[in-house]
């Protein structure tokens, strides 16, 4: 049965879905969130390190926290977002303050290249990135379709140990990272 994300903020609200559910919310179904391995941890935390380091004043990294989509709530495990965090404390942020969306992907690798990227592309998310563990790469999705009978992106990119992954905010290439500084 699907849900509407209204309900979904109820359920929280109400302490029906309390953050020792490990849950989320993904095209109207509760979906239950990967355990995250010691290489997923420890890749979240580069990416965090990695990021920070190259944000411009006026963009802040969230870090494994909601983001409000059309009928999702993902917790991307890293998100650029326009502003602070305290912008943010009484609802959260929507497609057009997100730069970009990262998932540290290992045993959620299928899930991440299928239905969060097609969730992603559909509500105009303009960059994704997916830190893939197991594989060694990033790949690098832009150019958003919006809703669309397949929502997708445009282009992929791959960058391997060795390459430098370009961060792009608001149109703009703001610096570069690693891609060894991301994976474990």
């Amino acid at each position: 049965m699907r849900i509407s994300v209204e309900r979904y903020d109820r359920m929280i609200e109400s302490g029906i879905i309390t953050p020792d559910d490990r849950v989320e919310l993904l095209e109207g179904m509760l979906v239950n969130k990967m355990s995250k391995s010691p290489p997923h941890r420890i890749a979240n935390n580069k990416v965090r390190h990695a990021l920070e380091a190259v944000l411009p004043a006026g963009w802040y990294l969230d870090v494994q926290e909601p983001i409000a989509l059309d009928d999702s709530r993902p917790e991307p495990d890293a998100a650029v977002i326009r502003g602070r965090t305290e912008d943010y404390s009484t609802r959260h942020p929507e497609p057009r303050e997100i730069a970009i969306v990262i998932e540290v992907a290992d045993t959620s690798l299928r899930r991440d290249r299928e239905s969060k990227r097609r969730i992603y592309a559909r509500n105009g998310i303009a960059v994704y990135w997916i830190v893939n563990v197991a594989d060694r790469l990033i790949d690098v999705y832009a150019g958003p379709s919006g809703p669309a009978e397949a929502p997708d992106y445009a282009t992929t990119s791959t960058y391997r140990p060795g390459d430098a992954v370009p961060v792009v905010i608001a149109g703009a290439q703001v610096g570069t990272v690693a891609a060894a500084e991301l994976l474990p």
